[in-house]
């Protein structure tokens, strides 16, 4: 396989180093990219005097710009498959091979590290707005279930690297998945443990969470019905 490891960073300058270095240096066979989105800290000027395999976009493009660049990166470079960390240091590179054992064994197109997987979902305010989306793609899919529908750590396979690149302007969000799912993508998870945020401060506040719940729900009950379908 060619596998490349794909690592959003939006002012993750206290993070980078610690995400980057623990990956080359407990994992060298994986190559990865980092995908500097337009920072304003020192995030690119560290992957810079470091070294690091970097993409740096001059302005902040949000996740979907991210994504998008990172994908083609990989099909240019010709690479089957792609794992989505985030730059904040929470993703443990170690269950990637467990990401894409899965993904051989049930020939799925994405693949999720979930951390509720096999295990219950503690009783918390953005917990239960997790278990409302989830539910929301469960009714909107004619019983699909998602657990972990905000994980940011993926597994993608070529297909999937095509339409997120080229085909597609939406970030791999719950409402997308839903879309996905509903055209026929196949979407699977994977039991992970994540860590909590090394340093910095997540930019999902109370009254941002709430916001994102309430759009994510827009996107999944309705205005993805009105996205154009491409089937597989």
């Amino acid at each position: 396989m060619k596998l490349l490891v794909m690592i959003p960073a939006y002012n993750e300058a206290e993070n980078i180093e610690h995400v980057v270095d623990g990956l080359t240096e407990r994992y060298p066979q994986y190559d990865y990219v980092v995908i500097n989105d337009g920072s304003t800290d020192d995030t690119r000027k560290i992957c810079a005097l470091r070294n690091y395999n970097f993409l740096d976009l001059p302005v902040n493009t949000g996740l979907s710009g991210a994504i998008k660049s990172g994908m083609r990166y990989a099909n240019y470079y010709g690479y089957d498959y792609v794992v989505q960390l985030d730059g904040d240091g929470q993703h443990d590179p170690s269950y990637i091979s467990d990401l894409f054992q899965e993904m051989e064994q049930t020939g799925a197109d994405i693949v999720i590290g979930s951390r509720f997987k096999d295990e219950p979902k503690p009783l918390n305010f953005r917990m239960i707005g997790s278990q409302i989306l989830t539910a929301a793609i469960w009714i909107t899919t004619k019983g699909k279930y998602i657990g972990d529908v905000t994980s940011g750590m993926r597994l993608f396979n070529k297909k999937m690297i095509k339409r997120f690149g080229y085909d597609i302007h939406y970030s791999p969000e719950p409402d997308t998945l839903a879309y996905l799912l509903n055209c026929g993508v196949r979407i699977t998870e994977v039991q992970v443990k994540m860590h909590e945020r090394a340093a910095g401060v997540s930019y999902l506040d109370f009254k941002s969470s709430v916001w994102y719940m309430l759009k994510m729900l827009f996107s999944i009950l309705l205005f993805q019905w009105f996205r154009k379908r491409v089937k597989g």
